[in-house]
């Protein structure tokens, strides 16, 4: 049975999650689309074909758009190769692009999407756990360049997303566990339940045929859908007051380490050693306490996924922190806790502050 989530932004739009709910993506295709781009990475070919087959209609032009694998999509370069394809295709305002495949797709496609002619319409197909429960959803689409990590970028919400978790059986198991650090950065700052579950079978959850495959992926997408229904644009936090921002729990340090091994680490692990790190900066400004702060490692570790960091990389790491999409003017912030789903920004904390706080994830 296809699970829906409901996003509620304008227009609203659904993500549908289940086995074998590629098969509804024709629902989800706008009728006026005369025109489809099929955006795929190397790795889902056979995917790309099948959404290619089941959007084909009489009188309906459909291509397929191979793109750079993982966060080599994501360049200005990419998005004008794209520009160019569309231009060529005769691509209008009614038209459609589906993006298939990890986070760098559907982010490049949303990208692509919400810039040719000023917005058109786009559909996420993720293939990954990560992109199912946080990049295919929300709107937030964008390219890296030198400076840094999503720097350039729109806000475009798609038309629908579809999350097949059949596909995610042939997901390597590492990249699978990679896309449990965002399952749980939701539990941590909205839903609990997601921590239990982890925390009762973290082999099964370490599975994507598991038994708890469909239940933590819907009540991640659930979190987020929440999250981007109140604050579409990010334009709620105001000093200590947070909104789509809390989305970005554990990605301050993440991304940085992320540009230090210049995208060779996976967006998961590199978040997941931003989460014990967040994690620490709580405890050690006297927000967070010891046994919440303590249970972000033992989940994370149990998953498989990394939890510490070179030593020697903090000057370069918090150098690079500055340049955050979440720094405002002078003020670095970061989302802490205060508690199990209840988050706040702490701002410009004290430097010994987050030194002691790197120590804990320090190597």
């Amino acid at each position: 049975m296809t699970r829906r989530v409901r996003v509620d932004v304008d227009p609203p739009y659904e993500v549908r999650i289940g086995r074998g709910v590629l098969r509804e993506i024709a629902e989800v295709v706008p009728p006026s689309a005369r025109r489809i781009a099929v955006l795929h990475q190397p790795s889902v070919v056979p995917v790309a074909e099948e959404v290619a087959r089941a959007v084909a209609d009489p009188g309906r032009d459909v291509i397929k758009l191979e793109l750079p694998d993982a966060e080599a999509a994501k360049t200005i370069a990419t998005a004008a190769a794209i520009w160019d394809a569309l231009a060529a295709h005769g691509f209008t305002r009614t038209d459609l692009v589906v993006g298939v495949g990890g986070g760098a797709a559907t982010d490049l496609a949303g990208f692509v999407a919400g810039t040719w002619l000023r917005g058109v319409d786009v559909v996420h197909v993720p293939t990954t756990l990560a992109a199912m429960v946080d990049a295919a959803i929300g709107g937030k689409a964008g390219v890296n360049i030198d400076a840094g990590k999503n720097l350039v970028g729109v806000f475009h919400q798609p038309a629908g997303v579809l999350c097949d978790l059949d596909v995610l059986a042939t997901l390597p198991a590492a990249d699978y566990a990679a896309g449990l650090a965002e399952v749980v950065k939701t539990g941590f700052i909205a839903d609990p339940v997601i921590l239990d579950l982890l925390e009762a079978d973290p082999a099964g959850a370490r599975d994507p045929r598991g038994p708890h495959t469909e239940e933590l992926v819907t009540r991640s997408v659930a979190v987020k859908a929440a999250v981007v229904a109140a604050d579409p644009r990010e334009r709620l936090q105001v000093g200590e007051r947070i909104g789509r921002e809390i989305l970005n729990y554990g990605h301050t340090l993440g991304h940085a380490i992320e540009r230090r091994e210049q995208y060779r680490w996976r967006h998961g692990d590199a978040v997941a050693v931003g989460l014990v790190f967040a994690a620490a900066l709580a405890r050690h400004a006297g927000l967070l306490d010891d046994a919440t702060a303590d249970r972000h490692r033992r989940i994370l570790a149990a998953l498989g996924l990394p939890t510490g960091y070179p030593k020697e990389a903090w000057p370069e790491l918090r150098a690079t922190m500055s340049l955050d999409k979440k720094t405002r003017g002078a003020t670095l912030r970061f989302v802490v806790l205060e508690g199990l789903a209840n988050a706040r920004i702490l701002a410009d904390p004290d430097p010994a502050v987050l030194e002691a706080a790197y120590g804990e994830v320090a190597l």
